[in-house]
């Protein structure tokens, strides 16, 4: 079994920044717009998971490529007849 690449590793870490970043403009929005710091925090809260589940709702509807797969079926194939987890 090869070890996942770079991309493939660093891929949840992209999600998580991003979903920062949203958060922090969400938070800094209503800072300026209220001057409440705990209202700006619940707002930055909210809005770093809400994006970061529809981010991670997004990658899972995304169609997988042919190399991956590939990659999906050679994995099946080294599972042999053991039952897999439910």
């Amino acid at each position: 079994m090869t070890a996942p690449s770079r991309k493939d590793r660093t891929r949840p870490v992209e999600l998580l920044v991003f979903s920062a970043i949203l958060g922090v403009f969400a938070g800094l929005v209503v800072l300026m717009s209220t001057r409440e710091i705990t209202l700006a925090l619940i707002f930055l809260g909210v809005a770093f998971i809400v994006s970061l589940v529809v981010l991670a709702m997004l990658s899972l509807a995304v169609e997988p490529t042919s190399a991956e797969k590939t990659d999906l079926a050679e994995q099946d194939d080294a599972q042999g007849d053991r039952p897999l987890g439910h």
